[in-house]
């Protein structure tokens, strides 16, 4: 009987499994037909295919709106990062309403998009629709915006200035620095088998002090911690870390359930904010003596290596803090295979450094600078590379010295997106129609932000800006507009600045004519032969333009958005090696080749499939410190010179004033600019050859409402609230955007560059 009774329950968890197996098949059928909808409807509203628009979003809002209901009767808030997916079909209905919508106020119903529009709101509060850039947006929130600019008004958001909340320490240990050896012994250094063992606990933690690895005993008795202990269980560590309460931050994140590593690095960086800089020091070392081979997860999911961060944070707060008078030798942390997306074959090789105090004779005679000896220079008729016998680089333009000053340059106007396409072209841009391009000639400065062009504030043009800025390079892409070559030639014969031109090498599809949902394959036959036009193309109408300093392959290709590089990064580096050969046969001035990657993600495989691409380009945020060990590590691994295609912050952060804002950007852009200055020929890696500043102006379509300037954080990172506010990314602003294309704003960060960008 009783194996009677086994043997039915088994049949039950059977058909049991089944029946949910089965319904989440159908479920995952139904949210990638439906994904499939929403790509095709946001397609044919940029062909401005009304009409099919009209039939696919209805179609579509039919046939799943009980199902989508459902998954909205379940939701009181938005899921969480990560649960996005399960909800699928609910976002996807959502968003074919705001396509719909989009639709009928292209076609001048009015009146209709704001009904549409009030419905989604009503049904759908909580769904998300996904930007292929990488991130979820509000359908309501965009709706809401939509619907204030339909009726003549708008949204008013009001930013809550906070003030910082120090953290009063209680206990800053008897020691600084901390002398490790007098409490443990130092095992295998510089070997995969590094460790520290600790043979007197007590001592160190008294060394040490409150909140640093091993003491976590005298926080709990920190006068303030008592105080607010009770309230501490109801606060997320994530959140409050983003906060400008870092005393309260301080205190949970003590507490807080995550890895040792990432609390001491999260507290450190607390520490540091609040102005204990020693006690912020030794947070970070202690994570380098206790937990080197620690890693954490960006939001991009890419391995984060703890230990190595906490390395150059160190080095920052030396060069940043002189009257320390401190040194920090030998600190070094390889990890061996760590350039793909996994953790599971890294292999660290550790030496924690030592830090202890200058000498006399260390503070009066500083490092010098390195001795170069040229062995090696390229072929190019007046773009030269040369390659030294300590293995430093450095560009020469007409035989002298040039470090790449340059800008991200796409004046996009306030309104016009590729999202809708609606973004112009603004290399031949004229809506005066007085036969000048506007962006470039007619651009005006604001100077008392008043947006109001004053008798005083005359026309200048962009391109006097950035030439008084200290601008010597722009980066542009031939794709997907026409550039005016009378306009490029202008820039460089009038105002002395060069171009770095670009194809994006099938990034967004643009330039292989692969469908969007496959994305560019770099295995395929026709995909390839695409690109190779484009490129071709490329080079065959600037080849002879002099102002063209290099040629600059793909856009942060390896992070795969329209492409396929993340999953076939072999195939598409031999690619762009490809692309590279065929750009010197044509090119008879011989101009560098670049590639454009993202950080260092797949530095081995490029290293060893692209002899022919001369620089290691890379787009990198990794935060006010610089850009850590990425010249260490391109210079190591592929022997080449290295420049940065893309860096920066917004100016605009949650609970920050203007003011504050812009001096974080500001400082945030001084601090990779003197990163990339200690690593040019005869310093540090020795094969920094500039960087492209990310960028001129605030482009307003990043959070997908292109007649607003959105604040939303789009992405967590290394910034002032924590987040990447991608529509104020730009040194300069159009204001309030009434006056754009003309009308410019200089922030700080334009004015420091003015000054770094033009020492003698």
């Amino acid at each position: 009987m009783k194996k009677i009774l086994n043997k039915n329950k088994t049949i039950s968890c059977l058909i049991l499994f089944c029946t949910v197996f089965f319904f989440l098949i159908i479920q995952c059928c139904y949210a990638h037909e439906t994904s499939a909808e929403v790509n095709k409807a946001w397609s044919l509203l940029g062909k401005k295919e009304f009409d099919k628009v009209f039939k696919l979003t209805n179609d579509s809002i039919s046939k799943y709106t009980d199902k989508a209901n459902k998954l909205a009767e379940g939701l009181n808030d938005f899921p969480h990062k990560g649960e996005e997916n399960n909800y699928e079909i609910m976002n996807n209905v959502a968003t074919c309403y705001f396509i719909k919508a989009e639709a009928l106020e292209d076609v001048g119903k009015i009146e209709e998009a704001i009904t549409v529009l009030q419905e989604v709101i009503t049904k759908y509060p909580y769904a998300q629709s996904f930007d292929p850039r990488g991130w979820y947006w509000s359908i309501k929130e965009k709706a809401e915006i939509t619907i204030g600019r339909l009726k003549g008004g708008g949204i008013i958001e009001i930013n809550i200035i906070e003030k910082d909340v120090l953290i009063n320490l209680y206990d800053t240990g008897t020691e600084f620095p901390v002398n490790y050896s007098k409490y443990g012994k130092f095992i295998n250094v510089g070997t995969k088998d590094y460790k520290y063992v600790v043979d007197d606990p007590i001592g160190l933690a008294t060394a040490t002090g409150e909140g640093i690895y091993p003491n976590t005993t005298s926080v709990k008795f920190d006068p303030e911690f008592v105080k607010i202990k009770k309230t501490l269980s109801k606060i997320n560590h994530w959140d409050i870390f983003n906060s400008r309460d870092f005393k309260t931050a301080f205190y949970k994140w003590n507490i807080a359930s995550e890895p040792p590593a990432v609390k001491l690095f999260f507290i450190a960086e607390l520490l540091e904010r609040s102005g204990h800089i020693k006690q912020a020091i030794k947070a970070y070392y202690a994570i380098l003596v206790h937990f080197p081979n620690s890693y954490g997860w960006t939001y991009w999911q890419t391995p984060w290596y703890i230990g190595k961060a906490s390395i150059y944070r160190i080095k920052f707060l030396i060069t940043n803090n002189p009257n320390l008078n401190l040194k920090f030798e030998n600190a070094e942390i390889k990890v061996l295979n760590g350039y793909d997306n996994s953790v599971r074959n890294d292999i660290f090789i550790t030496n924690p450094g030592k830090l202890s105090k200058m000498s006399i004779w260390e503070k009066i005679h500083p490092e010098k600078r390195k001795v170069s000896t040229k062995i090696k220079e390229t072929a190019g008729e007046y773009v030269k590379l040369v390659n030294y016998k300590n293995g430093d680089w450095e560009l020469f333009v007409d035989n002298k010295p040039f470090i790449i000053k340059g800008i991200t340059y796409a004046p996009t106007r306030v309104g016009e997106s590729p999202d809708k396409g609606t973004l112009a072209n603004w290399t031949t841009q004229d809506l005066n129609k007085n036969g000048l391009i506007d962006s470039p000639f007619e651009a005006w400065v604001d100077k008392n932000k008043n947006n109001i062009q004053d008798p005083d504030e005359k026309a200048i043009g962009d391109f006097a800006l950035l030439k008084e800025m200290g601008v010597n390079t722009i980066r542009l892409y031939h794709q997907p507009d026409n550039l005016n070559k009378s306009l490029i030639r202008k820039l460089y014969d009038d105002y002395g600045i060069y171009i770095m031109l670009g194809d994006f090498l099938g990034k967004y599809t643009l330039g292989s004519g692969a469908e969007w949902e496959k994305g560019t394959d770099y295995d395929n036959p026709n995909d390839k032969k695409n690109m190779l036009e484009s490129v071709k193309k490329m080079v065959m109408e600037f080849k002879d333009e002099p102002g063209i300093l290099m040629w600059l392959l793909g856009n942060e290709n390896v992070y795969g958005l329209g492409c396929n590089a993340n999953k076939k990064p072999d195939s598409f580096f031999k690619f762009a090696n490809e692309a590279a050969l065929l750009i010197k046969k044509l090119d008879p001035k011989n101009r560098p080749v670049a590639i454009s990657s993202g950080d260092i993600l797949f530095l081995d495989i490029f290293a060893k499939n692209c002899p022919d691409i001369d620089i290691f380009g890379t787009n990198s945020y990794r935060g006010k410190y610089g850009f850590l060990d990425l010249w260490d590590e391109v210079k190591r691994i592929s022997g080449k010179p290295a420049m940065i295609t893309e860096y920066g912050t917004s100016s605009y952060a949650k609970s920050y004033s203007e003011e504050e804002g812009e001096e974080y950007q500001s400082n945030y852009h001084k601090g990779c600019w003197n990163d990339i200055m200690i690593n040019s020929n005869g310093y540090g890696a020795g094969n920094a050859l500039g960087g492209i500043a990310f960028e001129w102006i605030d482009e307003w379509w990043k959070a997908y409402e292109p007649f607003y300037h959105d604040k939303k954080g789009l992405f967590s990172g290394p910034f002032l609230d924590g987040y990447m506010h991608e529509e104020w990314l730009g040194l300069t602003s159009h204001g309030t955007g009434k006056d754009s294309p003309y009308l410019r704003q200089l922030k700080k960060a334009y004015f420091t560059y003015k000054e770094l960008w033009n020492l003698k």
